[in-house]
Parts: structure tokens; sequence; C-alpha cells
């Protein structure tokens, strides 16, 4: 099985965004953008303006890709398959799939099933039915991204695997639920960590949220817990203002060590001790009054 398998085909008439080299689909690996030249601190959204219109449609498309792979998860189909349903819903909306040909990545979105903490290559991997399976997707439109995940759950998964969903996705809420104008970004981490410690899951402190608009990842960077060193060079803002736009995503980890070791094809991350792993993300936008949850699916119950 190949762990870079060919990119999928994005018609010409649909924008790229600028980390994209004209290679990427004849030669991968023949040219990478240097990220750092494009994801530097973005500036704050404007409300009431056309930057809130085009943020707020692309989280919402993203929703609706979101609740529509749902509907194809099941035993027997494989991570492939998902990636490419996910493929042909972005660019039937006339939008791009932001994570394909980021830093030369090879798919249109990531699939980390059980024990992969995130960034999962989807492959020729059947679904299980004990299986938990996050799938993260972003979409690129008008200049602009939306960006999501969520940890769907299998038919057969036992209670365990089950509480773990459940934990991670309402340690989700409570961390959006400490958004607001002039909050401090370090109650998000407060938040969830708390809340996992208290029903005895880890948070892994290797990924974290971050700024999204015109970049797809830009300062602030967003801690899921409350230890300051997380990532080299990692450093909160203080507070929250109107026209921040960021994710909130945090991975629960089974246990007390919540760490991932990295591998072989330089992007999947999974638990060193083989524990399962949960992710559920939203993209949110700072308002004059408080907080707006833009990738909110249709279906999706607080």
């Amino acid at each position: 099985m190949e762990a870079y398998p060919d990119p999928l085909a994005v018609p010409d008439r649909i924008p790229r965004p600028d980390y994209v080299p004209e290679s990427f689909w004849s030669d991968p690996w023949s040219e990478v953008v240097a990220l750092e030249d494009l994801e530097g601190e973005g500036p704050l959204i404007q409300l009431g303006g056309e930057e809130e219109k085009a943020v707020r449609r692309v989280g919402k498309m993203a929703a609706e890709v979101m609740s529509g792979i749902g509907r194809f998860i099941q035993p027997g189909i494989t991570t492939e398959e998902l990636d490419a349903k996910v493929h042909e819903f972005i660019i039937e909306r006339g939008a791009y799939p932001s994570p394909l040909g980021y830093s030369s990545f090879p798919k249109s979105c990531t699939t980390s099933v059980n024990n992969v903490i995130a960034h999962g290559i989807p492959d020729g991997r059947l679904l299980h039915p004990e299986d938990v399976i996050n799938i993260d997707l972003t979409l690129f439109l008008n200049g602009y991204h939306g960006d999501t995940s969520k940890t769907f759950m299998l038919p057969a998964v036992d209670k365990l695997g089950r509480d773990l969903v459940e934990a991670t996705r309402e340690a989700l809420e409570l961390g959006i639920r400490a958004c607001g104008p002039g909050k401090k970004f370090s109650g998000i981490g407060n938040a969830i960590e708390d809340f996992a410690k208290r029903h005895g899951f880890s948070v892994n402190s290797q990924f974290s949220g971050h700024g999204i608009g015109r970049n797809f990842h830009q300062k602030p960077w967003i801690l899921h817990n409350r230890k300051l060193l997380c990532l080299p060079g990692l450093v909160e803002p203080e507070v929250m203002l109107p026209g921040h736009c960021f994710t909130i995503e945090p991975c629960l980890v089974q246990g007390l060590n919540a760490r991932g070791s990295l591998w072989d094809d330089g992007w999947t991350m999974s638990t060193e001790t083989g524990a399962r792993s949960a992710q559920f993300e939203h993209q949110v936008l700072i308002t004059e009054s408080g907080v707006d949850v833009l990738t909110r699916r249709a279906e999706e119950s607080v």
C-alpha cells in the first residue's frame, strides 16, 4: 500500500490556495511552498462586511460536507473511499479541499482511526464495526477556509469507546463556552483539561487549535490544556477580540499518557500506549457580544 497515493483531480475552474504548487498533480514532491511564508499572524475578520459573510459561508459549507459524509461511514468502507466522497462533496460546491497539496499532503481530508490521534492518511484500510474514526476536513472558497472535524462511532464500539467520544464532544463545547470578547484564550484549555481529567482522560498537547481565515493556519494558536509548553515557540495571545476567528479541536486519549509518536509517512500521529483517541473541532468567530460557531451542523445537539 502506498503511503503517498496520487492526488484526486480538481477542476481548473476552482481556485487553489497559494500553498498548492503548480506542479502538485504532475510531481507532488518537485516543489513544496514554505508554509512559514504564508501563515503568519493574520488580520481579524472585519465584522459586518464581506469578510464575515465569506467566512460564515465557508464554515457552513464545511458543516454540510461533514453531515454528508456521515451517511457513508459503515463497516466495510475504506478510508480512501471516504476521502473520495469528501473530495466529491467539496468539488461539487465549487470549493477546494484545503488539505490537498498542503505541504504535499496527498488527500482531501484526514482519517484517524482508533489509536491514531490526528493526520491519518486515507488508504485502503477497511472500517470494522468496533472502530472509532475521526474525519477532519477543510474547504477553501472565495479566499477563506472553513475547518471542522468529528469522531464517528461504528455500530459495535464498546462503552469505553463511546464514553471517550462523548467526553471529547463535551470538552469541545466547554471550550467554546469559554470564548467571548475580552475573555482569556487560556480559559479554553483550562476548561477542557479540567473536564478531561475529571472523566479519566488526558489531553494531547502536541496539537493545537489555530487562527483561520485567509490562511489555513495562523495565530492565535489555541491550547487545549493548562500547560504553557505545547509546541515549540507557541505563545498564547492574552484575550479574545471581536473578529478573532479560530478553531478549537481537542484530542482526548484514554488513560494518563496522551503523547503520540509520528509514523514514517511524516503525518500520522498515533498514541504511544496504543490507547484510543478522539477529536472534535469547530471553527468559531468572536463577535461584539459573544461567540458564533461557524461549523455547527444542522443535526447537531449542543
